[in-house]
């Protein structure tokens, strides 16, 4: 598959059931840094995030295929309501497995569809494994919140809106989990605007990516909590992501959760806007980079709205 050419096939198949997002102007953090920063508010999308784009795009190239099995996947939330969501768009029956410790406001939103919800785990991880072996015993379909041609090539729509509107930015940030968003964004804008540099971000609390990326070699990192819960957990070991990862980012830089926290606060002072952790990532990139952007214009990926009330008052009240 010509990953660039599902990215084009992706945007025509998934744009009449999603939102186009905003691409803002930030007069707050373009004065931060001296130069010009837009947010790609993906925090407005239908479900509150990112996610669904890749869902939506996976489970309608599954109809297209004719396949019949039941379609099932691993999620800590965003990844889930996504897939959740498309099941009930398209009639298609599904089912999302769940660490026991996912967020319980995003619980509730999944339960908000018609699919099944079973709980398996602590770690994303895990919970990812047993689901992928679940779907293998049963003969099930194992929709990979990130580890799919599908899902990447939806997250890469974003970047189709985002070069319509600014086709050369000089930099793109989005925050990394298992790599899905990035490496769907980064395939399309470096083959569109090659001097456009991707930078990936991640919490220092859960950064296997960028030290695998690093090592040249898959490092499991062990995660420690962080308010970036939709990034949060390591990514399989034979996961397209990590070569494309490899390829395609630039550089990364991590973040400390007081600079998330931060973030989030910033965001609702100066923008009136509520994102979830793993957007605070990528938005105290740049706060806490200002030089490295001066003179630039600067992209940022605002990936999810999706926080719980009980993670916000932690941050809005430390």
């Amino acid at each position: 598959m010509d990953l660039f050419e599902e990215i084009e096939t992706a945007h025509g198949r998934i744009t009449n059931n999603i939102f186009r997002t905003p691409l803002l102007y930030s007069n707050w953090l373009s004065e931060h840094c001296g130069g010009d920063v837009y947010l790609k508010l993906e925090s407005e999308q239908v479900t509150g995030s990112f996610k669904a784009r890749g869902s939506l795009n996976k489970l309608k190239w599954i109809q297209e295929q004719g396949l019949d099995a039941l379609p099932v996947t691993a999620s800590t939330g965003n990844h889930g309501l996504g897939f959740a969501r498309a099941c009930d768009l398209l009639g298609i029956q599904g089912k999302v497995f769940l660490p026991h410790n996912a967020v319980k406001s995003k619980v509730e939103s999944i339960k908000g569809y018609d699919v099944d919800i079973e709980f398996h785990g602590d770690d994303p991880y895990d919970t990812e494994i047993f689901a992928r072996k679940s779907a293998e015993d049963n003969g099930w379909i194992y929709v990979s919140p990130y580890n799919d041609e599908q899902i990447i090539a939806g997250q890469g729509t974003i970047a189709v809106e985002i070069l319509d509107k600014l086709p050369h930015p000089d930099n793109i940030l989005a925050t990394v989990g298992g790599g899905g968003l990035i490496s769907g964004i980064g395939t399309f804008v470096k083959e569109k605007s090659p001097d456009t540099k991707i930078m990936g971000c991640q919490p220092e609390n859960s950064p296997e990516m960028s030290v695998s990326v690093r090592a040249g070699e898959y490092r499991e990192i062990e995660s420690k909590p962080t308010l970036s819960d939709g990034s949060a957990g390591g990514f399989e070991r034979d996961s397209i992501t990590f070569e494309l990862c490899q390829q395609l980012v630039d550089d990364f830089i991590l973040i400390s959760e007081d600079e998330i926290a931060d973030a989030i606060r910033s965001m609702l002072k100066h923008h009136s806007k509520l994102v979830e952790g793993s957007a605070g990532v990528a938005i105290a990139t740049l706060l806490n980079n200002p030089e490295q952007f001066a003179g630039q214009s600067t992209v940022l990926v605002v990936c999810g709205a999706n926080i719980s009330t009980e993670k916000l008052q932690t941050i809005l009240c430390p």
